[in-house]
């Protein structure tokens, strides 16, 4: 039996060398190894260092292509690896090896897909951190509620996918949930898979807050924003930006300061607002408001210049009630529904503990053959 399920496990493997090539020619690796070698040498020139700006985006795309072909080669070394012990375990006939044997193919294969999903991660952002704000739509506490579960939902998602997640801003509802909160999830390529998340996402369910046990609909909706590095991609000028100081009320009503160290910021030209009050320094809260203001400002670069930047599609939808992305159904039957690619699924309970991927996917794949619904 044991002879069967290794000649199972040959195949697979076999099967993977293709994929490893394929996968290999989709993130032009070779290209990837030039482009380094250059970047390398520019980097090792005399005066290189007197250009910030230069040398700042230098130094962010040769680590961005190291780390590519890091994972790439990582992948391959593993493969090559498992390889070799399946033709000795089959050579040795020891079926000891066989539950190592499955364990390691099952989570070779797991990488292999979400390294072919990352070859769908090409603009110029996507490698960056995610500012993701959360905005309640009309409906009071429902609506703050809902809110809440979907600041659960996501950060749920960056515990799974091995990302930390910052709390940039949080104001609670006034009898439950959330009025608005921001938080900054950081890793490689948050921004290129949670930019698929953008947009009005609309809950129906029986409300635990309606004494009639009636159903409702209620929405809220998510910004996600590239965290931008101060290199000015963005230029912002001191004289156009009125800080103000305010005490911090802290998540949960928890770590509430006596002093005024939480801090808003007005970009006078825009008219935009960033505020931030979790830390308890008032510096600190500064330059956390000035990544959320280079984020919006260059999410209103990109809604002005959408041709040169259209890398940035997810977050040039406009946030309007009822023109939502998904649908999240709890009550009279349980289904989550992408209205963008049609994906669905009825495990809702997983869906709110942070398993979405499968909708990420859809919407990535979609969105890179054309096949994305308006």
């Amino acid at each position: 039996m044991a002879v069967i399920e290794y000649d199972v496990y040959k195949q697979k493997l076999g099967a993977m060398g293709p994929a490893l090539e394929k996968l290999a020619a989709a993130l032009d690796l070779d290209s990837a190894r030039l482009e380094v070698e250059r970047l390398e040498a520019e980097a090792a020139v005399d005066g290189f260092w007197n250009d910030r700006e230069n040398s700042q985006k230098v130094l962010r795309r040769t680590k961005q292509l190291q780390n590519k072909i890091a994972k790439y080669d990582k992948l391959v070394r593993e493969w090559e690896d498992l390889t070799t012990l399946v033709e000795m375990a089959v050579e040795e006939e020891d079926e000891s090896l066989l539950p190592e044997i499955r364990e390691t193919c099952a989570a070779l294969e797991e990488r292999l897909e979400a390294a072919r999903l990352d070859t769908l991660l090409s603009g110029e952002y996507d490698a960056s951190n995610a500012i993701l704000t959360f905005h309640p739509g009309a409906g009071g506490t429902e609506a703050q509620d809902w809110c809440q579960m979907l600041y659960r939902m996501y950060t749920r998602w960056a515990e799974r996918h091995g990302y930390t997640y910052q709390i940039l801003n949080y104001e609670d509802g006034d009898e439950a949930g959330i009025k608005s909160a921001t938080i900054a999830i950081e890793g490689e390529n948050a921004y290129g898979h949670l930019k698929s998340e953008n947009g009005v996402h609309r809950l129906v369910r029986v409300s635990p807050f309606d004494a009639n046990a009636r159903r409702q609909t209620s929405f809220a909706a998510l910004e996600v924003m590239p965290e931008i590095p101060d290199d000015n991609t963005v230029e912002i000028r001191e004289e156009d930006i009125e800080m103000q100081v305010f005490r911090s009320s802290g998540a949960g009503g928890q770590h509430i300061n006596k002093t005024s160290s939480a801090v808003r910021l007005i970009h006078k030209p825009t008219g935009i607002v960033v505020s931030s009050q979790q830390e308890r320094s008032q510096f600190q809260n500064k330059d956390n408001c000035m990544k959320m203001l280079r984020a919006k400002l260059l999410e209103l670069k990109a809604q002005q210049h959408a041709e040169k930047i259209s890398d940035i599609k997810g977050v040039q939808m406009k946030i309007e009630w009822g023109s939502q992305i998904r649908s999240y159904v709890f009550m009279p039957y349980q289904m989550v529904k992408d209205l963008r690619t049609d994906h669905e699924t009825s495990n809702i309970n997983a869906v709110m503990d942070g398993d979405i991927d499968g909708f990420i996917t859809a919407y990535l794949t979609a969105s890179a053959t054309g096949e994305l619904k308006k």
